[in-house]
């Protein structure tokens, strides 16, 4: 698993690439971890080709940390079909807003009132 992040003037954007599962939660973690104090996070997965339970808690986990502690925001964008259709079946979209493309994360961040 590889995680780089960019910043951008409205966020940074986390690409991750390779599984997210349960043998690699530990470096998305600290990925995230490295992130400090940024409020505005977008987790752009179009490389992650498979996601468990494991990686879906710690995406989970990421994102309620990014909200809860820090009072900011995040999204999830790019996943791949079948990603994405796992991030529906265990309701992900309740806890993350969940978009298309790192533009769209971007127009989402920009909207009024959006963390």
């Amino acid at each position: 698993m590889l995680v780089s992040c960019d910043e951008t003037e409205a966020s940074v954007v986390c690409h991750v690439a390779g599984d997210l599962d349960h043998s690699s939660v530990g470096e998305f973690r600290e990925a995230v971890a490295r992130l400090g104090k940024k409020k505005r996070v977008i987790f752009e997965l179009s490389a992650v080709p498979f996601v468990d339970a494991a990686g879906l808690g710690a995406l989970i986990g990421a994102v309620r940390r990014i909200r809860d502690r820090r009072g900011g925001g995040a999204v999830v964008c790019a996943a791949r079909p079948s990603v994405r259709r796992v991030l529906q079946l265990v309701g992900i979209p309740r806890v993350v807003t969940i978009v298309d493309s790192v533009k769209d994360a971007q127009a989402y961040f920009r909207q009024p009132g959006m963390a």
